[in-house]
């Protein structure tokens, strides 16, 4: 089978997009207007009779002072990653990045390797020998996950260590935490909500929290308790404009692809959080509180009234993102982890994020650089 890789229409892509059961949020053609540094290209897999078989959102960023590029392809691209011939799908597009002034490239394969179990995580928490999650035996494994982290070493792609900060990937998280929905009813959900979650739902609806979907004007509202969380959790926030720009690209694209929730309480905005939704692919994805008035678990609210809604959508997933790999007490990431994980979630393994260096020389530079930052 012989592929070619070409730019294709932001139509046609999404076009593509909506005939799959799911596909990131990062790889669907408004995503690139999230991200005005970086230069946005919607690419297309051909087969020899002109079907299109494959798409990709590919973010090109320059190096400074250079028209050379690192193309990166989040969760993605698109393809079938369980084809034999991988090289046939993956050969032309490092060709056309090449000729596109990429130095490198870097792909997220949006493919499972592991999964552990709620139980599975809760028992290596508990477990003072195990330290991180990797280490703990799974639940279950995807043969194709780990063949195709093989097939890549083996195509000269390097992986990315999942290092990044406080236990996650640089770049995109390696380890996730999902709550499977396909099959299940809302009250099977609710059943797989552990006794501290159910018990914090009814404190919410006895005390009269009210979660409402907002809009833009509602942002922020949802920013001034976004960077009080940061504060308080130690992480650099983003600044305002980003989720301005991000609610604005995103439900123009679609009106459900990104939508506010807000958790009201005696007047006063207490939690609130953004899902995003591509197919039956559901994420939860910035999720903020105040410190004021927790007794009334306004985020446990919120979360229940997103998971109703994704269910109502029809997801078959709902996704909480990012966890820490990391089982020790000392970690303060750890108490998100059993948030999460008390929701009835799975954590997930992802073959991660790999590198293909196109001139070994500036992808190593780059390599200097970001370790410096």
């Amino acid at each position: 089978m012989r592929l070619t890789v070409r730019p294709v229409s932001r139509a046609d892509h999404l076009s593509f997009v909506a005939q799959r059961p799911s596909a990131s949020h990062m790889q669907v053609p408004s995503w690139g207007d999230v991200k005005p540094d970086w230069r946005a290209e919607s690419l297309g897999w051909f087969e020899e009779d002109g079907r299109l078989a494959g798409v990709g959102l590919v973010l090109l960023r320059p190096l400074p002072r250079t028209k050379r590029y690192l193309a990166y392809l989040p969760e993605g691209p698109v393809i079938d990653w369980r084809t034999p011939d991988l090289e046939h799908w993956l050969e032309p597009m490092l060709a056309h990045l090449r000729n596109r002034g990429a130095f490198s490239v870097k792909m997220g394969p949006p493919v499972v390797t592991r999964r552990w179990s709620p139980e599975a995580v809760k028992a290596a928490i508990a477990d003072p020998d195990a330290h991180r999650l990797r280490d703990v035996p799974a639940t279950s494994e995807e043969p194709g996950g780990i063949e195709l982290a093989d097939r890549l070493r083996r195509m000269g792609w390097r992986q990315a260590e999942p290092g990044g900060e406080e236990g996650f990937a640089a770049g995109q998280p390696r380890y996730v935490c999902q709550v499977p929905f396909a099959g299940r009813s809302l009250e099977d959900i609710h059943r797989g909500l552990n006794q501290q979650w159910r018990r914090n739902i009814k404190k919410a609806e006895k005390a009269g929290v009210k979660v409402v979907r907002g809009g833009p004007e509602d942002l922020p509202a949802f920013y001034e308790l976004y960077a009080e969380t940061a504060e308080r959790d130690r992480f650099l926030p983003r600044p305002l404009p980003y989720f301005q720009r991000m609610f604005g690209a995103l439900t123009a694209e679609h009106p459900d692809r990104m939508r506010l929730y807000l958790a009201h309480h005696d007047g006063d905005v207490l939690a609130a959080a953004t899902m995003l939704v591509v197919g039956g692919h559901v994420w939860y994805s910035y999720g903020a509180s105040t410190s004021r008035r927790r007794e009334v678990q306004p985020s446990n609210a919120v979360q229940w009234r997103m998971m109703c809604d994704a269910h109502e959508l029809g997801a078959h997933v709902y996704d909480f993102r990012g966890i820490t790999d990391t089982l020790e007490e000392s970690d303060h990431l750890l108490g998100l982890l059993r948030f999460k994980v008390g929701a009835g979630g799975e954590a997930v393994e992802y073959v991660g994020e790999w590198d293909f260096p196109l001139n070994r020389l500036l992808h190593k530079a780059l390599n200097v650089y970001m370790a410096r930052r």
